[in-house]
């Protein structure tokens, strides 16, 4: 064996060289792999915009004009007509993007107005209780408006008191139940105004004024529309909870 390689050495070279050359190019095809390129893809050599229809008022700065309505348009036709330019030309970006920029200009621009125009109407009512007579100013002085949440409270417990009193009409007078909403009525002012005094005669004059009004408009009620088991004194009893309830809430 030894003797034959010997005698013919060019083709072991030439089997030695064969092999290397083999694995050299395999070393170096192998990383050809990774740079192939697969199939392209239609949508994405599909040049932008394409055959898909393009909102032709993209660049029209206003945003009233580009969405094709009057600046004295409702809240509902800005919907619809940004509704409906969406469903249009949803599918170009661009065009999408236009339309809901016009919209949201629109929106921030009403916000802003409404915004305004509660400043300019707490200023005029301001100026108009500037303006008014002596008189005027010191009887608003008396008065104050809380807190909706305090209204409410307030609101719920007098129309319950009122409610208890009309369903146990038939079996007594509202006495008790007004005189549970005229305590509660001298609480509400006393933790106001921190006079105990001064409640109880807020709470007082309310009292009166209530059973005033009651007894006076009362009488006026056409009687086929009461109820029969309603007397003068129930009914007056709610001219009074209304009153109490007024009385404890925005007066100082």
């Amino acid at each position: 064996m030894a003797s034959t390689l010997i005698s013919k050495p060019t083709l072991s070279s030439a089997f030695l060289g064969q092999q290397l050359s083999t694995r050299g190019n395999s070393k170096r095809s192998a990383p050809s792999g990774l740079f192939l390129r697969g199939p392209r893809c239609a949508a994405t050599d599909t040049p932008y915009g394409g055959n898909i229809p393009q909102f032709p008022r993209v660049n029209v700065w206003d945003p009233y004009k580009r969405l094709g309505i009057s600046r004295d348009a409702s809240e509902e036709e800005v919907w619809s007509s940004r509704n409906f330019l969406l469903n249009q030309y949803y599918n170009h970006e661009r065009s999408a993007e236009s339309i809901e920029a016009a919209f949201e200009k629109i929106l921030m621009a009403s916000f802003i107005n409404r915004k305004k125009t509660k400043i300019n109407l707490k200023t005029r009512l301001k100026k108009k209780v500037e303006e008014s007579p002596p008189w005027v100013q010191n009887l608003l002085s008396f008065v104050e408006l809380p807190p909706p949440v305090i209204i409410l409270r307030r609101l719920f417990l007098f129309g319950f008191m009122a409610c208890w009193s009309v369903m146990n009409s038939a079996e007594a007078g509202p006495a008790f139940q007004v005189a549970i909403s005229f305590g509660a009525c001298v609480y509400f002012l006393n933790d106001k105004t921190k006079s105990i005094g001064r409640a109880a005669l807020i709470g007082f004059g309310a009292l009166v004024a209530g059973w005033f009004c009651g007894s006076l408009l009362v009488p006026m009620i056409p009687p086929n529309l009461l109820h029969p088991t309603w007397s003068l004194e129930l009914l007056t009893s709610l001219f009074i909870y209304v009153s109490l309830f007024l009385g404890c809430t925005f007066l100082k």
